[in-house]
């Protein structure tokens, strides 16, 4: 071991590979609030947040297993689970008076057509700037569920439909 070696302990989120602190400071830098999209084993959470020096402010949040509520009954970490999170965070936030975000995905990766841009397509058809390409979305059947193959691919389309209605406000 050297004498005089200096070692740095690296900050303790970038050692558990949970932060990528240059990326994280871009879109700090942008000043707008980030669209949060995190996927667990069970679900998909969707965040609305602002920075603060005294820490980050959570505007408007939304887990898919709260889509319960509203009648679905199937998976909350499916494609149309997704999109219908992203519209009702959408709707959540826009009447909190946000009209803009950027997308932050933290450490997931991008793939064009996954849970992650059905999540981010929900939030812009309520409404939501964010800069996105319309290539990365995945199909309006992909969305609604009809490419699950399940015996009841019928109810699933129908359920979807209907709890897009509910959060839309249509009758």
């Amino acid at each position: 071991m050297a004498e005089n070696a200096i070692y740095t302990v690296k900050y303790r989120r970038k050692r558990e590979g949970k932060t990528h602190y240059k990326k994280r400071l871009e879109y700090l830098k942008s000043g707008k609030e980030r669209l949060v999209i995190r996927r667990s084993n069970t679900q998909i959470t969707l965040q609305i947040i602002k920075y603060q020096e005294d820490g980050d402010k959570v505007i408007a949040t939304f887990p898919s297993k709260n889509l319960e509520k509203l009648g679905w009954k199937f998976s909350k970490k499916s494609l149309p689970a997704a999109y219908l999170a992203g519209l009702q965070l959408g709707k959540l936030a826009g009447a909190k008076g946000v009209k803009s975000a950027i997308l932050d995905l933290g450490l997931q990766t991008p793939m064009s057509g996954s849970k992650l841009y059905a999540a981010l397509k929900g939030v812009v058809d309520a409404g939501i700037t964010i800069p996105a390409s319309e290539e990365i979305f995945p199909s309006d059947e992909r969305l609604s569920g009809s490419h699950i193959p399940d015996a009841d691919k019928k109810k699933i389309v129908e359920t979807f439909n209907q709890v897009k209605s509910k959060i839309n406000g249509e009758k």
